[in-house]
């Protein structure tokens, strides 16, 4: 195999991949992409045309490469040998960031929401479900709420996995607002959670949480914003800074059974918070159930149901929302 022949298979090889990648993306997601940021789809969009274009561009170079013998070659200027290794430089370069590009795709794919969150977004008499293109809102019906909750999901997690979770929370008669972050990741956007607040301004009082990084993220935000924030809630996470000094009510809920956000992460956050802090631990609890997203890699085991756990988890949520609400 010539080098020539070499550099065109793997131009394939990686425009393939670009478009396996962006279809798998889409496969898999169970129909989340178009409820998510933005970002995710143009990221997806930009993937599958990078694909087409490479794959496009080399089968025309092999075209080329082809041509029958009586037919003259095309016209070129000759190149000095420094301007060919820069030349060949900068095209494995873009190879390499295309590959990389495929590979984040695959990476940032978020975890699907499950059939019980699904029906969670469902509007009826006690709360309204509202989507727009930042956040998914739970409005509760009847007076309008004064208290009110921003909610950042875990990373890669379908924000409309958070539905059952928060959505009893509207039911008690808060407002609930789930963030769509950018590509998944809450801190690429860690201002987001104003904007939510600024669209609501009917409520008096706000908690701003999370879940895992989500919660990360709610905790800078919090630290940030204390003249407007009155609550923290952090759902198998953590604070990013030393918030010990804070005057913000926190709660922290996590699981016993947590791989991800373990015990020891959660007992090591303990001297960043304010010492008035609660902290619950729900026996049996595992990362994946503080949403309704199937199993995670690298979670531990569950030793009680998700219904059982999340019930506690819901306790604990409403308790901090109650204690923001009474100042």
């Amino acid at each position: 195999m010539t080098r020539r022949t070499l550099w065109l298979t793997l131009r394939a090889i990686v425009g393939v991949g670009l478009l396996l990648a962006t279809g798998w993306a889409l496969a898999t997601a169970g129909g989340a992409v178009p409820h998510q940021h933005w970002a995710l789809g143009a990221l997806l969009a930009v993937a599958a045309l990078a694909g087409l274009v490479l794959l496009g561009a080399t089968a025309l170079a092999w075209r080329r490469d082809r041509r029958s013998p009586s037919e003259p070659p095309e016209p070129t200027r000759p190149r000095t040998r420094a301007r060919r290794v820069l030349g060949a430089a900068g095209a494995g370069a873009g190879l390499v960031l295309l590959a990389v590009l495929a590979a984040a795709v695959v990476r940032i794919r978020p975890f699907p929401a499950t059939d019980a969150a699904l029906s969670a977004l469902r509007a009826d008499d006690a709360v309204d479900v509202v989507e727009s293109g930042g956040w998914y809102a739970f409005v509760p019906r009847g007076e309008e709420p004064t208290t009110g909750l921003v909610y950042s999901p875990g990373a890669r997690v379908d924000v409309r996995a958070t539905a059952a979770v928060l959505r009893p929370l509207a039911e008690a008669g808060y407002l609930v607002v789930a963030l769509k972050e950018p590509l998944g990741i809450a801190l690429t956007s860690p201002e987001q959670s104003a904007s939510a607040m600024a669209a609501f301004d009917g409520v008096e009082h706000w908690a701003v949480g999370g879940h895992s990084l989500g919660g990360v993220a709610a905790s800078s935000f919090a630290a940030a914003h204390q003249d407007e924030v009155d609550g923290l809630l952090l759902h198998a996470s953590y604070p990013l800074g030393d918030m010990s000094a804070s005057d913000v009510l926190v709660a922290s809920v996590s699981g016993s059974q947590d791989g991800l956000t373990t015990p020891d992460d959660i007992d090591a956050s303990r001297a960043k918070l304010p010492a008035a802090t609660v902290f619950t631990e729900v026996e049996g609890a595992v990362h994946a159930f503080f949403a309704d997203y199937g199993p995670q890699p690298g979670d531990g085991t569950p030793t009680v149901p998700r219904t059982q756990a999340q019930a506690e988890i819901v306790a604990a949520s409403e308790a901090l929302l109650a204690a923001v609400a009474a100042g």
